[in-house]
């Protein structure tokens, strides 16, 4: 192919560059480059007579072209000759020339071609551009834009041209009047002077050496001469920041003495531009090179303007920085770097200047001010290292500052400081305590109160800060070891430090370490040359304190215990062995627990152990008392933390218990008792802890001291003072009484059991009793808690059990009296839980409690914790868990009750108690008594003694009353009734006799029903009901029949309607084990439920009157039938429940099933009629009779009894009904009847849907539920098949799913079902013919018809109705041929011949080419081909191929799918047999394969996908089979591009010949309907011409290809025209 053909090629490509599609045009220009690719040259030549030639081509077209060259010359600059160069040279200077206005995409374009070109081509380059850069002559803005450009894109190649052009460009400076022109003129001047300061700094690499900076010194002035002078005060802001970027590199260039000379102006002016200027990191940018070249060359002038310097860039800095802001964030980055500039060389001016900005009352002045000082003293620290103690004095005003913005900026200058030895300095020891401060302050606590600007930072982010400076000063700085150890001690015992205690003590724990390292010398603390450091006792003391809140603070309970690990021998000498082991092991109990998991009681007795044995090893009376006197110091301090006061309490008692000095123990429980702050619960709580433990060791001193201080001035005075202000004068002194009764409760609790007996009425209750009358809540639950632990104390002694208290009645009036003043329907307080566990706890003492006191105290106790109101669901579990608490209390107290009157009348009397509540109305109530029922029955069960065979007479009204219950709503309530159950069959069993661990059979199946009553299901609930009547009827004694039965008919009106339902099964169980007893009864109770019918819709009336029904059908079997189909369409409620009870015996529901089969059979389904006289459709009205036989058939079946019945007539019942469906699709209901279904609709009262059709198929569901086939329903509900089955145009397709999911569910049941339908061949109706047929052929797709026998007899029956006049069938006929491939692929072969010929004659039926019967014949034909014979096959192959080859291309989707996969299995079946006839069609169909891959149908593009696959052996060309195979998997995704790449290689290279065919049938192809395929045609035209070789050239008709594509550039679909360009670039093959 000549130069004319790329010519032409481009030339298409580039006509379409005009395409209005971005797509296209993007694929015209790589195309472009596809062949700029090949041929370079050529492709560039052909670009630049497009453009000389076409004029009036638009500018942003002419662009695109211009790029595209531009990737040429890009990517084979090395390639172009000089000729091609200066042609691509002189268009684009030309292109970018033409006009000057400025267009800049263009323009834009044309200059990157010559920056392109000049990488290489400089010399020439700018020989053109200096051709346009006269003197004298203002130059185009591009011609000046390119130069900029080629400086920075050839730095030694540029550079020995700038003397020439800037002695041309400066007299031009003058001349441009506009801002554009200055614009780029500065640009130029920037880029030149970065290129020349580039240049002179790699001399070494420079091909001329000798360029010196003085070369460019003088132009370089004369230029900045009027670019500072005359266009810097221009008002345009462009050209001013131009001017300014250029000033910057610039100033470097400039003679020494002109820089000088130049400054005091230099300066200020370009200053000045920061006030004109909102992004001002231009302007500093270039002001930190100006100070870089003034600083190089020594000027003095630089310390003059100073001052302003200085003032200008702080306000720089000041301006708020905004993350977001890049511009922002750069500009803070280079007026800091001009801060280094002059930190360098004036640090004394710039800290005069810095230091009194701190005290400005603009918060971003002082921070911006903090930044600047933090840069220097990195950046500046030679110049800095003798300012330090003036900077660090100047520090003392920020310390104090409140700002979070200023803060965080003082510990970033802090830790500059430490890094650079500041903080060794006088004055470094208040930083540090600042650091501290910062660090303590609270994360979640502190105001959010924002700046002036709205910016301030939350306090959290200045603690991190704090946080982690303290950490890395002390860990990574090691000048800071002296200075902070152990100056941090100071702030461990402070207050106000506690938030920075856990960082502290990591950073102690740090520095004690490499003290410890260094030798003991330097660990040890000299507390007495350190007198503020804290003592020994002080540290112990707070770090124990802080450790019982081990979590806060960031872990701070773990860093305490290390620390004081690490000070052991600064606490006590004795200590190191011991804390080794103890102190790991408390680490270790945090370490495996979280906030959430850990038990804080358990915590707190693992550290009183530490402190206890910690005392044992020191076991020095002075140390111990003096640590005591360190812990009564810091309470104070935890006013505002009570869990750690609290904690600290039991210390003081755990440390006065180890204390022998009696004087020293008294003197602090006095203080303790003088200083307590008894308004707060906690402190409370604490102080009687504290007297707990204290009194282990010295109950009587303890006693003795709280009845002094209650006798003593101290609490008459305060009670005195209290009386002063009336309104809460009673409240204080409660307060005082209730600390001091917590006391006493807390003595008895923890003293020695032996010595409490002694002191309990005497000192104890005594003091308590005096309080009882109060009604403040927090004194009741003092009181309440402390008779608890006090009467606990005393029943857990030894000699409790003997032990008379005297006070036990009125102990017990008065809690009750608590219990009852609480609030019966909300629980808020554990006062009524702590009563009841004083109660327990004194019920068991002596004397014994009188018998109405007792049913006061329960109805009381019961009254108050049933009837209180769940909390609702996600409420706090702290409710929850005080609930369970005193549900537990209440049993505990009931428990302890009935232990008193172990006897049947004893639990009778609990019972009774419970009753009410067993049967409340409100389900939490019932569950609740259950609960406590079940516990009680176990309790007398577990302790029953029996000394004589006695009747357990009260047998059957308990079990009457709790056996109900076994299907209350409520779950729990089910379980605990079924063990009351239990419970109560063994206490029947112990009264008569058997030991306690006998173990009944009858009565164990109860536990296994309980997983029965997990289900919410009523039928599992009552059917297990039923169960344990069974089992409660094999061991209930006779003479307690008649009392359970009365009882459970009485549980017949119970609130609870599924109680109500048990008790009716009940009832029925018990009749039917025991109703021999009750024979007489029976009429009475049928007569009874019989009338309850019209009266209520209780499921146990429907039963009884269900089997009345029963006996009269038995005795008159037609009469009933007859009678009931005569009863109103549709059947009430009543009539169905009658016509269900006719399925009770099988027997009789046989002879009912004949009778209603014998109705729906023989009646006519159907009558048609004539809305309308000119009505051309008739409309069908289903008869009433059938209809009515319908329903009663799905009544009676509904009945799980009915099932044997059902299975005696289980084909003539599938037949029957499956065409009753078939021919009352589309059957309407008579107008009476529509009518009547509306109103019954509208009200609500249908039970049932009447549609003739629907009617059918629901009694078809129940013919198969009930005959043993679930399954079937099932898998037809799942697949929707009931619901297509109904419709008319689902039915076929519903009965295909019928008849697939009966031979797979069903098998045994079809050989009479086929025989059934087999006689309804000669139906009159064509639905019926066409639905038995639907059915029938779907069978053979089942292997089940080979074991079953039937696969000859279905055979015939179908090829018997292949000339039947309908075409369904006929169509029907054929696939169930087909069928045979699926279900008995061993047979086919047998039957090939009859099979093809019938597929055959298919393809042929009918005068319509598109009728479904071919389309049948298609899909059939592709499932036998590979099963059939050879020899059979052979001869028919051709004439099948040619048929369906027109198919490929049809407008039906169905079609075009059919026939190509049948082409496959063409292919398939004669893999490695393939006569060249039939490869003729093979070869023919590859291209419409390849191209319908992209067919808009996935099922087409699929069936393509599979044909290949098959065609690919028959090719014989191993690699294309195996592309074939790779890329067309069903599984994977194809990216098409690149199959059909490969694929065309392949073909190109094994099929030279087929180049000619693919490439006509290709075209064809270029005017498909579809898109995507006409999309798909070039894509396969321009890869076969990719991979065609020189001497197949001849089989492609080039000019009539470069024709159709240029077509497809006109397509209306931008898809197709982007392939078709990208086609054309595939043509250059040829150039």
């Amino acid at each position: 192919m000549g130069e004319s053909r790329v010519k032409k090629l481009a030339t298409v490509l580039l006509d379409a560059i005009t395409d209005k599609d971005p797509l296209v045009q993007e694929q015209v220009c790589g195309s472009l480059c596809a062949l700029g690719e090949s041929q370079p040259e050529e492709a560039l030549g052909a670009c630049e007579e497009h453009l000389r030639q076409h004029d009036k081509l638009a500018h942003p077209y002419r662009a695109m072209i211009l790029r595209a060259m531009e990737t040429v010359v890009n990517n084979h600059l090395s390639e172009l000759d000089k000729d091609t160069a200066r042609a691509v040279i002189l268009l684009a200077s030309g292109e970018m020339t033409r006009v000057k206005e400025l267009v800049y995409d263009w323009q834009q374009a044309a200059s990157s071609v010559l920056v392109a070109v000049g990488k290489r081509f400089i010399g020439r380059v700018m020989e053109e551009l200096l051709s346009k850069f006269q003197p004298g002559v203002l130059p185009h803005y591009f011609v000046v834009q390119t130069l900029a450009s080629l400086s920075v894109s050839n730095v030694f190649g540029m550079v020995p041209f700038l003397t020439s052009v800037l002695s041309t460009m400066l007299p031009m400076l003058g001349a441009a009047k506009h801002d554009t022109m200055r614009v780029v003129f500065c640009s130029a001047l920037q880029h030149f002077s970065e290129s020349t300061l580039e240049y002179l700094a790699n001399l070494d690499q420079a091909p001329d050496p000798t360029v010196r900076k003085d070369a460019f010194a003088a132009d370089i002035f004369s230029a900045y001469d009027i670019l500072f002078h005359h266009w810097l005060p221009s008002r345009e802001a462009k050209l001013r920041l131009a001017v300014v970027e250029a000033l910057g590199p610039m100033s470097h260039l400039l003679p020494s003495a002109k820089l000088e000379e130049q400054l005091p102006k230099l300066l200020p002016g370009v200053l000045a531009l920061y006030k004109k200027h909102a992004e001002t990191v231009h302007v500093s940018k270039s002001l930190g090179q100006i100070l870089e070249a003034a600083v190089n060359v020594g000027s003095r002038t630089l310390e003059v303007q100073l001052d302003i310097l200085l003032a200008a860039l702080h306000t720089q800095v000041c301006v708020p920085v905004e993350s977001s802001s890049p511009l922002v964030m750069n500009n803070q980055k280079e007026v800091l770097r001009c801060f280094t500039v002059l930190a360098c060389c004036s640090p004394d001016r710039l800290l005069a200047f810095l230091l009194p900005k701190l005290d400005s009352s603009h918060e971003r002045t002082r921070v911006g001010t903090l930044q600047v000082l933090r840069h220097v003293i990195y950046s500046a620290a030679a110049q800095m290292e003798v300012k330090k103690p003036f900077i660090l004095s100047s520090m003392r005003l920020p310390l104090l500052d409140t700002n979070n913005q200023v803060k965080r900026a003082v510990v970033q200058v802090i830790s500059a400081m430490a890094h650079h030895g500041y903080l060794e300095q006088p004055g470094g020891e208040a930083m540090i305590e600042y650091i501290v401060q910062q660090c303590a302050l609270p994360p979640e606590v502190e105001p959010q109160k924002p700046g002036p600007d709205g910016e301030d930072l939350p306090a959290d982010s200045v603690r991190t800060i704090s946080v982690s400076t303290l950490y890395l000063v002390s860990t990574t700085v090691d000048r800071m070891s002296h200075v902070l150890w152990p100056y941090l001690l100071e702030f461990l015992v402070p207050v106000r430090f506690t938030g920075a205690l856990t960082p502290l003590c990591r950073s102690l724990v740090h520095l004690a370490q490499k003290r410890q390292e260094a030798g003991t010398d330097t660990f040890l603390i000299q507390h007495s040359d350190n007198v503020t450091l804290p003592s020994p006792y002080a540290l112990t003391t707070r770090l124990l304190a802080v450790s019982s809140n081990p979590y806060l603070g960031d872990g701070r309970g773990a860093a305490s215990l290390r620390l004081l690990s690490v000070l052991h021998r600064n606490i006590h000498p004795l200590l190191g062995p011991r804390w080794a082991t103890t102190i790991p092991l408390l680490l270790a109990h945090l370490d495996g627990h979280t906030e959430k998991t850990l038990s804080q009681k358990e915590w707190e007795e693992k550290l009183l152990m530490f402190l206890q044995d910690t005392l044992a090893v020191v076991s020095d009376n002075t140390w111990i008392c003096q640590l005591s006197l360190e812990m009564c110091k810091q309470l104070p301090s935890y006013n505002g933390m009570p869990q750690e006061k609290n904690f600290l309490y039991k210390c003081i008692g755990a440390t006065l218990g180890a204390a022998s000095s009696k004087e020293v123990v008294r003197k602090r429980l006095q203080e303790l008792l003088e200083t307590a702050r008894y308004q707060e619960e906690g402190e409370r709580e604490g102080l009687a802890c504290c007297f707990g433990i204290c009194a282990v060791s010295h109950l009587d001193d303890t006693l003795a001291q709280l009845e002094d201080f209650v006798k003593s001035d101290m609490f008459r005075k305060s009670v005195g003072i209290f009386n002063i202000f009336k309104d809460r004068s009673e409240n204080e002194a409660e307060k005082v009484k209730s600390a001091l009764i917590l006391c006493y409760g807390h003595v008895a609790a923890r003293a020695p059991r032996e010595l409490v007996l002694a002191k309990a009425e005497s000192d104890i209750f005594r003091n308590m009793s005096q309080c009882f009358s109060t009604k403040d809540p927090a004194l009741k639950l003092c009181l309440v808690q402390s008779v608890c632990m006090a009467s606990q104390a005393i029943c857990s002694s030894t000699q409790g059990s003997s032990f008379h208290f005297s006070r036990k009645a009125e102990l017990v009036a008065q809690m009750m009296e608590f219990i009852k003043a609480e609030p019966p329907d909300s629980l808020r307080t554990p006062i009524r839980k702590k009563a009841m566990l004083a109660c327990t706890h004194l019920v068991s003492l002596k004397p014994a409690l009188e018998e109405q006191m007792q049913a006061d105290l329960v109805h009381s106790c019961l009254h108050s914790v049933l009837a209180v109101l769940p909390e609702p669901e996600g409420e706090d579990g702290h409710q929850e868990s005080l609930y369970l608490d005193t549900m537990q209390a209440l049993e505990d107290l009931l428990t302890s009750l009935l232990q008193q009157n172990m006897t049947p009348q004893g639990l009778q009397v609990m019972v009774e108690h419970l009753s009410p509540w067993i049967k409340s109305p409100r389900g939490h109530e019932r569950g609740r008594a259950l609960g406590l029922s079940a516990c009680l029955l176990r309790y007398f069960l577990e302790h029953l003694h029996v000394s004589a065979l006695v009747p357990f007479h009260n047998l059957g009204l308990l079990v009457g009353l709790f056996s109900p219950r076994c299907a209350d709503l409520w779950p729990a309530t089910r379980q605990e009734a079924i063990n009351c159950v239990y419970s109560l069959l063994y206490l029947q069993l112990g009264y008569e006799g058997f030991s306690r661990d006998y173990r009944d059979d009858v009565a164990e199946r109860l536990l296994t029903l309980q997983s029965g009553l997990v289900h919410p299901d009523p039928a599992i609930l009552f059917h297990t009901c039923h169960s344990v009547a069974q089992i409660i009827a094999k061991r209930l004694p006779p003479d307690q029949l008649i009392s359970l039965l009365l009882t459970l008919f009485e549980g017949l009106g119970d609130s609870d309607k599924n109680c109500s339902r048990a008790s009716t099964v009940m009832i029925n169980c018990l009749l039917k084990e025991r109703g021999n007893m009750l024979l007489e009864k029976v009429p009475e109770i049928m007569s009874v439920l019989r009338s309850k019918l019209q009266e209520t819709r209780e499921e146990h009336v429907l039963q009884a009157a269900q089997h009345s029904v029963y006996l009269l059908a038995s005795q008159h079997r037609a009469a009933v039938v007859s009678s009931l189909l005569g009863s109103p369409l549709p059947f009430d409620s009543h009539t169905c429940t009658l016509w269900r009870a006719l399925a009770v015996e099988p027997g009789l529901t046989a002879q009912v099933l004949g009778l209603l089969l014998e109705k729906i059979s023989r009646d006519v389904p159907f009558k048609e009629s004539r809305a309308f006289l000119l009505s051309s459709c008739p409309t069908r009205v289903a008869t009433l009779l059938p209809l009515a036989a319908t329903c009663a058939l799905y009544e009676v079946a509904s009945t799980p009894a009915s099932g044997p019945a059902v299975l005696e007539l289980y084909p003539q019942l599938f037949a029957a009904l499956l065409l009753r469906v078939s021919c009352t699709v589309g059957v309407q209901l008579p107008r009476n009847l529509q009518a009547k279904e509306r109103r019954s609709t509208g009200s609500g009262l249908a039970s049932r849907n009447l549609e003739p059709c629907s009617s059918a198929v629901d009694a078809l569901q129940a013919m198969l539920l009930r005959g043993g086939s679930e399954d079937v329903v099932q898998h037809m509900e799942l697949e929707g098949g009931w619901e297509l089955l109904g419709t008319s145009a689902g039915h076929e397709e519903g009965v295909t799913r019928l008849a697939s999911t009966m031979a797979k569910f069903a098998g045994p049941r079809l050989p009479p079902v086929v025989k059934a339908l087999f006689s309804t061949q000669s139906s009159m109706y064509e639905i019926q013919r066409v639905t038995s047929t639907a059915f029938l052929a779907e069978l053979l797709g089942s292997n089940v018809v080979n074991d079953l026998m039937l696969l000859e007899s279905l055979l015939d029956n179908l090829a018997a109705r292949q000339k039947d006049r309908c075409a369904g069938v006929r169509r029907l006929v054929l696939r169930g041929l087909a069928n045979v491939a699926v279900g008995s692929p061993d047979k086919v072969r047998a039957h090939g011949p009859q099979l093809l010929t019938a597929m055959i004659g298919g393809l042929d039926d009918g005068d319509d080419p598109h009728s479904l019967v071919a389309l049948e014949a298609m899909v059939g034909l592709g499932r036998l081909l590979d099963l059939v014979e050879a020899w059979d096959l052979r001869s028919v192959l051709l004439h099948v191929a040619i048929r369906v080859r027109p198919f490929f291309d049809s407008d039906k989707m169905e079609f075009r799918s059919a026939s190509i996969r049948l082409f496959g299995h063409l292919n398939k079946a004669c893999h490695g047999d393939c006569e060249d006839i039939f490869l003729e069609q093979v070869v023919g169909g590859l291209a419409p394969l390849l191209l319908h891959l992209r067919d808009p149908q996935a099922p087409v593009a699929s069936a393509c996908r599979f044909a290949l696959r098959m065609c690919g052996p028959n090719l014989d060309c191993e690699e294309l089979a195996a592309v074939f195979q790779k890329h067309l998997q069903e599984d994977r995704g194809l990216h098409f591009g690149e199959f059909l790449n490969t694929t065309c290689k392949h073909l190109t290279h094994h099929f030279p010949d087929l180049l000619g065919r693919l490439m006509s049938t290709s075209l064809f192809y270029f005017k498909s309907s579809w898109d995507d395929v006409r999309a798909a045609a070039p894509m396969l035209t321009g890869f076969l011409v990719l991979h065609m070789e020189a001497e197949q050239q001849p089989q492609v008709d080039l000019e009539q290809l470069l024709q159709a594509l240029q077509l497809l550039l006109k397509d209306p679909a931008p898809l197709v025209r982007a392939k078709a360009a990208e086609a054309l670039g595939r043509l250059v093959k040829f150039a």
